[in-house]
């Protein structure tokens, strides 16, 4: 602020100094050129200019500055409330909305500052969340591991199939709580990834083909309609993306049957996968993309898996440049995703 008011100032003086001295030069050449006054006269006229200048000079750097003073105090507030908050974010905390009182640039600077505030403390939460719902999803199989592994050491319990098997269930999912993590962690983290032109509906269809036989077995009946498409992707991604969407429809179908449309509606290629299965209020149609969301507020693995499926597809497919939704009317859920096609 002082360094601001002081070149300021500076720039002020120097416009009066020079103000007054443009003015002073002139009026002591008028009178010399036209012999207004005597010399005398002449002598005393100049010494009064002079003075009458210094005061005047005086006069307009005092409320100048009192002025520029006021309007830099008023000016520099709303940086100094931004350096305060800022502090406050070093030392952990996230500080309330700052008021915006200007649509200048400062403005702006003060919306944006609330803004990242805004985001950072979105990732803060998410991140406890997160931490939470993975201690949450461990701790039960650790601790059934951990209960059969002290039954056989202390050899309260026997080994035999049906506790091998158990044990290896519990291990199995861990394995693949692990790994979706794992998977998420990558994509989240992937600021370029490999891409190549490939026929997309030849893709879906051989993703459809892995679950042939898991179809088969579940009675579910295949029926859809494939539009070519050519575009350029990661092949490994959207093989994700279908088998975690197939996965799904599989385990949570009641209906016997899946519906797989894609088509191209202008500049994007729209894949829809609907099915039959237990009622998802249209109110939790975007919260269903969440990590570790589940509709089973008890959180049992028989009806909820571990809530990372559908937060894979949305990362994957937003890193695409695409949208994921879910339109749902009772029991009957289609859920979709969108590529943009480009040259």
């Amino acid at each position: 602020m002082w360094k601001l008011m002081l070149i300021n100032s500076a720039v002020i003086l120097l416009t009066i100094w020079f103000a007054g001295f443009s003015v002073k030069e002139f009026a002591c050449l008028l009178v010399e050129r036209y012999q207004m006054i005597g010399d005398e006269k002449g002598a005393l006229f100049n010494q009064t200019l002079q003075v009458y200048l210094l005061k005047a000079s005086i006069a307009a750097i005092l409320v100048t500055g009192f002025l520029h003073y006021f309007f830099v105090r008023k000016l520099i507030r709303p940086l100094k409330q931004l350096a305060q908050s800022a502090r406050s974010m070093a030392k952990g905390s996230f500080p309330k909305p700052l008021p915006i009182s200007s649509k200048d640039e400062i403005g702006s600077l003060t919306s944006d500052f609330n803004f990242l505030v805004q985001k950072l403390k979105e990732m803060e939460e998410n991140r406890n969340k997160m931490i939470m719902d993975i201690s949450h999803e461990l701790r039960t199989p650790l601790t059934n591991i951990n209960g059969y592994l002290e039954g056989l050491s202390s050899g309260v319990m026997q080994g035999n199939p049906e506790l091998f098997a158990s044990l290896l269930e519990e291990s199995q999912h861990i394995s693949r709580l692990v790994d979706q993590i794992h998977q998420l962690h990558r994509w989240q983290s992937k600021k370029k990834f490999e891409t190549k032109t490939i026929r997309l509906d030849e893709l879906i269809r051989n993703c459809v083909a892995q679950f042939q036989l898991e179809f088969e077995n579940h009675g579910i009946q295949l029926d859809g309609e494939l539009e070519s498409c050519l575009m350029k992707v990661d092949e490994d991604g959207i093989k994700q993306v279908m088998y975690n969407l197939l996965r799904n429809a599989v385990k949570y179908d009641v209906g016997g049957w899946i519906k797989i449309h894609a088509r191209t509606i202008g500049h994007a290629y729209e894949v829809v996968v609907t099915n039959q299965g237990q009622p998802i209020p249209a109110s939790l149609s975007e919260q269903v993309f969440e990590r570790f969301y589940r509709l089973d507020p008890s959180r049992n693995r028989e009806t909820g898996g571990s809530g990372l499926g559908l937060a894979i597809v949305k990362e994957i497919i937003e890193q695409h440049g695409g949208h994921v939704g879910l339109r749902t009317k009772h029991d009957h859920h289609s859920f979709w995703f969108t590529l943009p096609i480009t040259e």
